[in-house]
């Protein structure tokens, strides 16, 4: 898990159906902006239906959770994490989500692309407890995602795999110290500008800042060349997030699935 590396700490990947297939992967951050507050409560409403309508549609065909970042960071409202086999699945929902009232008056200061695929490191890891690297991702219900892009140095991939299996396996070690921390990780190896998206689900933030800071210590840390930013999100959904940025609503066509 963490901070500190990427690929490792936790998975279950290995063994899995030869049937399943690797799921393309977005996590897409949005901020309203100022001229949202000049709409008129009717007008919210109304945009906050059709948010609504939209992720509940999606949520029927793919892997699709929402979660607010209100009063957890400036420059992010929310967050949409969304995951399918086809990658045009991934274009088609920013289309339909870009022509919506939400999506007109909604800027995109973070986005992360990515997809599924087995760990190198963890097929041969006995102990390591089934919770992450998987080919298909199945969020939980838990209260807070840690989201972050990750890199390692080049000098981490000439190093000898036995020499960085070691490390991993130190990695792997710490982090199922922490079994309330659950990891999804997803690689982004030519596909966008990071080579992992760490996405960590937990009820319990204070252990996320705790096994954060026990991997700081691993050997393998060293090789971080860039682990930000860093995103604390949480779970919400469609109706909640809209509560959030100022539009009561009664009914919540809950998804989150």
């Amino acid at each position: 898990m963490t901070t500190t590396h990427t690929e490792a700490v936790a998975a279950d990947g290995a063994g899995a159906p030869a049937a399943v297939r690797s799921q393309f992967v977005r996590f897409a951050f949005w901020k309203l902006r100022p001229a949202w507050n000049e709409l008129g409560p009717e007008a919210q409403r109304a945009a906050a239906l059709e948010f609504q309508e939209l992720l509940q549609h999606w949520a029927e065909r793919c892997m699709l959770t929402t979660y607010s970042l209100v009063g957890l960071r400036g420059d992010v409202d929310f967050m949409t994490w969304f995951a399918s086999e086809e990658l045009d699945d991934l274009h088609e929902f920013g289309r339909a989500f870009a022509q919506t009232a939400v999506g007109r008056l909604a800027d995109q200061p973070h986005s992360f692309l990515s997809m599924t695929r087995h760990s190198m490191y963890v097929k041969n890891h006995r102990e390591t407890r089934p919770v992450g690297h998987r080919l298909k991702l199945t969020p939980g219900d838990r209260r807070y995602l840690f989201v972050y892009p990750f890199v390692k140095t080049r000098a981490w991939y000439v190093l000898p795999l036995e020499q960085r299996q070691e490390m991993m396996n130190e990695h792997i070690r710490v982090g199922n110290r922490f079994p309330s921390v659950r990891l999804n990780t997803t690689y982004s190896f030519g596909l966008d500008d990071q080579e992992f998206v760490l996405a960590f689900e937990t009820d319990e933030a204070k252990d996320f800042v705790d096994l954060v800071m026990a991997l700081r210590e691993t050997a393998a840390s060293a090789h971080t060349l860039r682990d930000t930013p860093m995103f604390t999100c949480r779970r919400a959904t469609p109706a909640e997030i809209m509560a959030g940025v100022g539009v009561p609503m009664t009914g919540s066509t809950a998804h989150n699935s």
